[in-house]
């Protein structure tokens, strides 16, 4: 088998993928030192090999022994627009692009202090959320509101009459969303720029899952989504969740305000932090030449797991899929359908049957009464923990 699988077919014959030793935070959560056999599905990262490319990069640079400080890659920005015009067919002026040695909780956190003083209103984000926007909002000083989500038979909605109803200085918004994997509709994204546009505020997209929509459901890229309204809008994403790089914190942002924009490279010179990053650089500058075959297979293996997980669940339990994810690896689960407690789903599942999920009360009060699973996993493991799902669901409590 090969350490670094290049399609979907040779991830398909990966039948376990061993992070002992690596320091994973995934299976730190789970405890599995303490307790062999829990299986970790909590924390959206992938537990499959990466592509060969990203490896054999950071190999090469390691083969000299300077490791000090870098300049920007020269090419990067190019890089990044090339990107968006290949996979999403989508035009980027290179002179938006921002490449940030750090992640995208870290550049919302600073784009939150770069609009401080310039916008009114609080932040409004959705809920259920990415449980990271409600410290990050916290920790720059900016007010916030949380908008709860619609959820219709066909899954969640935003419920843009009340975002344009409220006073506002942003609106904070993961793009596919993150939990529930569901991929925005176009016209729900220009709605919600205009609504900051009309506040002078601004939207910002956290678009990391962005590169792993599935088949039929094609990913508005909140730049071109707003049309005449892009100034309005701040785009990020990263190679971090595509390439399962996620250890090397690093983002890129479409900032197409030039007044924003230098605004966010003063304040990041605050910090001592300037755009560049040495290995966050080499790995991304693999991932965007080389990647795009590797990413092509990911996604159908991707595809066949959550089709996997979703028919399993189903099955198991009416009503425990509430909203079919449409990207990404998230799957969103209603706990109460699995016959557990609203509150303290999570321990009881580690107790029973030995699966770590992520607990939706940690994506806002919404959240509350729902489970989050990670299926980017060897499918053996994931036969094994949707059996251990349905043993839980078929138990009658």
């Amino acid at each position: 088998m090969s350490a670094h699988p290049s399609s979907g077919g040779a991830l398909e014959a990966v039948d376990v993928f061993d992070r002992s030793g690596t320091g994973s935070s995934k299976w730190a959560m789970a405890g599995v030192e303490r307790h062999p056999g829990r299986i970790a599905l909590g924390l959206a990262d992938m537990d499959l090999p990466g592509p060969a490319v990203v490896a054999e990069a950071l190999t090469a640079r390691m083969g000299h022994p300077a490791l000090g400080y870098t300049v920007c890659d020269p090419r990067g920005r190019e890089l990044v627009a090339d990107w968006y015009r290949a996979r999403h067919d989508v035009p980027v002026d290179p002179d938006w692009v921002l490449l940030l040695p750090f992640g995208p909780r870290t550049a919302v956190r600073l784009l939150l202090e770069a609009l401080r003083d310039r916008v009114r209103g609080p932040v409004l984000l959705p809920t259920p959320e990415y449980g990271g926007f409600t410290p990050t909002c916290r920790a720059a000083g900016m007010p916030f509101e949380e908008v709860p989500l619609a959820l219709e038979p066909d899954g969640y909605r935003l419920p843009l009459a009340r975002f344009a109803e409220r006073p506002l200085g942003a609106v904070l918004l993961s793009s596919p969303h993150n939990p529930t994997a569901r991929v925005w509709q176009r016209s729900e994204i220009r709605a919600l720029a205009e609504t900051a546009a009309a506040a002078q505020g601004v939207l910002i997209s956290d678009e990391v899952h962005a590169d792993l929509t599935h088949p039929g459901h094609p990913h508005p890229v909140a730049v071109a989504a707003a049309g005449d309204l892009a100034r309005a809008t701040v785009t990020l994403n990263s190679v971090g969740k595509t390439f399962n790089t996620t250890g090397l914190p690093s983002a890129f942002a479409l900032v197409p305000d030039p007044g924003l924009r230098a605004r966010l490279v003063e304040v990041m010179a605050g910090y001592g932090l300037w755009e560049g990053g040495l290995f966050t650089q080499v790995a991304q500058r693999a991932a965007l030449e080389h990647g795009g075959p590797w990413l092509d297979g990911l996604l159908a293996f991707l595809v066949g797991n959550r089709d996997l997980a979703v028919g399993a669940l189903q099955r198991a339990a009416a009503g425990a899929v509430p909203s079919p994810p449409q990207a990404s690896f998230l799957l969103w689960l209603d706990a109460t359908a699995l016959g557990l407690p609203a509150t303290g789903a999570r321990e009881l599942l580690l107790e029973r049957c030995g699966l770590e999920l992520q607990d939706g009360s940690g994506f806002g009060p919404a959240g509350r009464g729902f489970l989050r699973l990670n299926y980017a996993l060897p499918r053996p493991l994931l036969v094994a923990a949707l059996d251990r799902l349905a043993a839980l669901a078929g138990s009658g409590r």
